[in-house]
């Protein structure tokens, strides 16, 4: 059976042109819809890309930007250091999985926007709030996938390196945390998304700043194309950075045989 990838490479030259093809039929289809007013309100493709190259004329895009870019990385910073530091006890101790497990079904469940309330009454609109909520959305994905991560040692090696009385740190360092890695790369990278998800929503929601402010008041001032401008923005932004951590975890985690090429 042909893989995907290779039938792909092989009609069209490269996933890459197969996808920008699919990419451009979408774009002609919306050009001829939204042009015949089929589409009602929306914007043809053409209108939205020239309100794009505007606000970057204009520089007005640059501020928010910067205010979105930060809050999304410092939340995800805090999601990892937090998600690493709870979850490895979690998932190495049974017993304490056991006593949790139903407080970390519950608290992950719960949508982080539903707490804008009572986090805009702490912090306020600042960009704090947007921090706090962003965490709270994407520290759970962290979490679950280093207990994962750290319960999925194999037993055979985990006994023989008791059975050699080796240290402690030796063993987390050698055993469980090469077993986690590719475990915690994935959360790292499912809350990368999540966190720029929840601080754009959380920015038109409350609002505070940033490209989601830009949004809601776009939206309110009827400037359609500038908003459907800032929301592609907003999309262009995760599929850089989905594609940018995709990129990092090949490359960290080389040595493992699930990101080893096969050869053909």
């Amino acid at each position: 059976m042909v893989p995907a990838r290779r039938l792909l490479a092989g009609r069209w030259g490269s996933p890459l042109a197969a996808q920008l093809a699919v990419v451009a039929v979408l774009l002609v289809i919306w050009q001829i819809t939204a042009g015949l007013g089929q589409l009602g309100a929306v914007p043809t493709p053409v209108e939205v890309g020239r309100a794009l190259l505007a606000i970057f004329a204009s520089g007005a895009v640059w501020e928010p930007l910067g205010t979105t870019l930060a809050g999304w990385a410092i939340s995800l910073l805090l999601a990892v250091v937090v998600g690493i530091v709870v979850g490895f006890p979690l998932g190495t101790s049974r017993l304490a999985y056991r006593l949790s497990v139903f407080t970390l079904d519950f608290l992950r469940t719960i949508p982080a926007l539903v707490l804008v309330p009572l986090v805009v009454l702490l912090y306020g609109s600042g960009l704090e709030s947007t921090i706090l909520l962003a965490f709270l959305g994407a520290v759970w994905a962290v979490i679950m996938q280093t207990i994962y991560g750290a319960r999925d040692v194999d037993p055979t090696a985990l006994q023989t390196f008791m059975s050699f009385r080796v240290r402690r740190w030796d063993t987390v360092r050698f055993l469980l945390v090469p077993t986690a890695l590719p475990y915690i790369a994935t959360g790292v990278r499912l809350a990368a998304a999540i966190c720029l998800l929840v601080t754009i929503s959380a920015q038109v929601v409350i609002p505070a700043g940033g490209l989601g402010e830009q949004i809601l008041t776009a939206q309110l001032g009827g400037a359609v194309p500038t908003m459907y401008a800032y929301i592609f923005l907003c999309g262009a932004l995760g599929v850089g950075a989905n594609a940018a951590f995709g990129k990092l975890e090949a490359k960290a985690l080389a040595w493992h045989p699930s990101h080893r090429k096969v050869a053909a």
